[in-house]
């Protein structure tokens, strides 16, 4: 079967990953890495940096079509959102990559651009939006819904009926209770118990810190 080839955009750890989920699943053809102007001539784990984002509408027009970005999200979604439309207005392509070890349920949908990583498990009804990173071993159970550019990280539970708004991201082993509203672009922190719904912008940490409004 012949390999369609894919440009990653961002070549830091997340990228590195992503590569390994790319390779197992067989789909596509790895043909460079974007990054930093200063990495160009540079691999990562073998791929050469052809280019930085600026160069994502010449590569389009010289026919490159399909990207995946693989920068990573922490703290804010907005870099992979504003790269995320760059690419679908200039006319490129965001598909879905499933790890081949992660189990998606044939009743689950996943949006274009969202990547699912090893050993992730995602249940009947649950809905994944649009550029998102469903982390390795990460649970997103029955009828979630997960809103576009979200980081759900490594080990997380999200339990049925969860909602989680669009440009969150939420913590490496954080547990959320059933059907927990998650307002959007939140912040919850690595291995938190989260037990009732947040409002938008929210910052978790624990029950200790509470909920405080985040910066910027």
């Amino acid at each position: 079967m012949s390999q369609s080839e894919i440009i990653l955009v961002g070549g830091g750890g997340h990228c590195r990953a992503c590569i390994e989920v790319i390779e197992q699943q067989g789909m596509y053809r790895i043909a460079g890495v974007l990054d930093l102007p200063e990495q160009r001539g540079a691999e990562v784990l073998g791929y050469p940096v052809i280019g930085c984002d600026e160069d994502i509408p010449d590569l389009i027009a010289a026919g490159s079509r399909l990207f995946l970005i693989t920068l990573g999200q922490i703290k804010s979604a907005n870099r992979r959102q504003v790269l995320f439309e760059s690419i679908k207005e200039k006319g490129g392509e965001l598909p879905t990559i499933v790890s081949p070890l992660a189990h998606v349920s044939r009743f689950a949908t996943i949006d274009q651009g969202t990547i699912i990583m090893h050993g992730a498990l995602v249940n009947a009804g649950a809905q994944i939006g649009r550029n998102c990173i469903i982390n390795s071993k990460a649970l997103v159970e029955h009828d979630a819904r997960i809103g576009d550019h979200c980081h759900i990280s490594t080990a997380c539970v999200l339990n049925g009926g969860v909602r989680v708004g669009e440009g969150s991201f939420i913590g490496s082993n954080a547990v959320t209770l059933q059907n927990v509203v998650i307002g959007r672009c939140s912040v919850i922190g690595a291995g938190v118990l989260v037990r009732r719904s947040l409002p938008a912008d929210s910052l978790f940490v624990g029950r200790r810190t509470g909920i405080e409004r985040c910066e910027g």
